[in-house]
């Protein structure tokens, strides 16, 4: 079993959500997909905060899913829990940290998945495995009860094979959500050097949708990129350092030496972090002035196999966004390579984007 850490006996009627085992849930131990966590792990006092909607809805939580060790990785391997199966390729990673989530919905075993997303862990998996997944905003979901990495950056949002399933997803994590009615939008292309095949597939489903289209430039981006991963690791060192010093064996090389990374950034790199942090901000918040939404791939290259999964570290999209906690949404395209590829709206609101994202996933199906 690698979809799932923990199946769960869920009878009844209602939404079947599988939950990523960095999420607590009352009298069940949390992994975070390391065994350095789960050797030591107690069953969980009680649920997270962000379960409570599901929980007064009635939704059946069938099970906990896998994902990369501790959130930290882009490709979804786990040495110790094993690697969910790609349904669209079981040769080529299923992309992370939330992999198991982003499985569960594509192979139809659950209506809803919560994710995390700290540098795009909703949006990548949900790119590979070719569904869709909502990065919220930060701060809008409560983290009280989950697995941090990154708490400038951590964000809890659903995954779901279309986009309606997204918005079930935020009504049981917001009880009440709606999204905004579908409007004309002027949509801002941001072009990323990527290959030909995701490139063409994502201009053609942007021209799908009738949209107004326009280029926009994002100058900070790069160095938005470099402050988040900065950022990123300085924190996730700072919540899994006990672990690397206590049981340093058990946690696999890639995730341990990625932790280790946040040893070399000091209080000055932080801060400096920080005012990247606030320009990138108000460059997003302009850009946004102008254009409804920004529009670019979800990930720069098909889904790489098992053995070359690393190559989705320089090829996300994701990052930068999380650096300005705006939120995003992913939502797969046809293409003409091996996979389909994936469209990132980046916008003010979830109610405005999955309002987009549902007006682009319709139109992209007449292609």
């Amino acid at each position: 079993m690698t979809t799932f850490i923990t199946r769960l006996d869920a009878p009844g009627t209602g939404v079947r959500l599988a939950v990523k085992d960095l999420i607590d849930m009352e009298g069940i131990p949390t992994t975070a997909g390391c065994r350095a966590v789960a050797d030591r792990a107690l069953p969980a006092a009680a649920d997270a905060a962000c379960l409570a909607g599901a929980r007064a809805a009635g939704a059946r939580i069938i099970g906990r899913t896998n994902l990369h060790e501790l959130a930290l990785g882009v490709t979804g391997i786990n040495p110790w829990f094993g690697t969910p199966v790609n349904p669209l390729d079981p040769n080529r990673v299923p992309g992370g940290s939330s992999s198991g989530s982003a499985v569960a919905v594509a192979t139809g075993e659950a209506d809803v998945a919560y994710g995390s997303d700290t540098g795009g862990s909703v949006r990548i998996p949900a790119a590979c495995c070719g569904t869709s997944g909502l990065k919220t905003t930060w701060g809008r979901i409560s983290l009280e009860g989950v697995w941090p990495l990154a708490l400038s950056l951590d964000t809890i949002g659903p995954m779901a094979a279309d986009v309606a399933g997204l918005v079930t997803g935020m009504q049981l994590l917001e009880p009440g959500f709606q999204p905004a009615p579908a409007r004309p939008l002027r949509v801002g292309r941001f072009l990323v050097e990527s290959d030909p095949l995701i490139a063409a597939a994502v201009e053609a489903g942007l021209r799908a949708t009738g949209w107004e289209l326009e280029e926009v430039q994002l100058p900070g981006w790069d160095d938005a990129t470099a402050a988040a991963g900065m950022l990123l690791v300085s924190e996730a060192w700072a919540a899994d350092r006990n672990l690397v010093e206590s049981d340093p064996g058990g946690i696999g090389e890639d995730v341990r030496t990625r932790l280790q990374l946040g040893t070399a950034i000091d209080a000055g790199a932080v801060s400096s972090v920080r005012a990247t942090q606030q320009a990138w901000k108000a460059e997003l918040a302009e850009a946004l002035r102008r254009v409804d939404v920004i529009a670019m791939p979800t990930i720069t290259i098909f889904p790489p196999t098992l053995d070359a999964g690393e190559d989705l570290l320089m090829a996300r999209c994701t990052l930068p966004v999380n650096l300005a906690g705006l939120p995003a949404v992913s939502v797969p395209v046809p293409s003409a390579g091996p996979l389909p590829a994936s469209i990132q709206l980046i916008g003010p609101s979830e109610e405005e984007l999955l309002a987009a994202a549902s007006v682009l996933e319709a139109a992209v199906r007449t292609i």
